[in-house]
C-alpha cells in the first residue's frame, strides 16, 4: 500500500509553477499595466500599515508625481 502524504500535491504544483515562472520571464507588460501594478503594490503595502489609506489617495498622489515628472 502506498502511503499518501499531505505534501503529494507539491510535485504537480511545482510543475505548474515552473511553467508560470517561465511564462512570466517572457511577459512584456504595457506601461499602463506596470503603472496599475505599481499602484496596487503601493496601496497594499501602505494600507497594511495604515488602514486609513485608500486607493483614491494612492491614485491622487500618483497623478501628482506624474505631473511633477513632466
Amino acid at each position: 500500500m502506498v502511503r499518501s502524504s499531505r505534501f503529494d500535491y507539491i510535485d504537480g504544483m511545482t510543475d505548474a509553477l515552473k511553467k508560470l515562472i517561465e511564462a512570466a520571464k517572457t511577459a512584456n507588460p504595457s506601461p499602463e499595466h506596470r503603472e496599475e501594478q505599481r499602484r496596487s503594490f503601493v496601496y497594499g503595502n501602505t494600507h497594511f500599515e495604515n488602514a486609513l489609506i485608500t486607493r483614491e489617495m494612492v491614485d491622487r498622489e500618483a497623478e501628482k508625481l506624474a505631473k511633477e515628472k513632466k
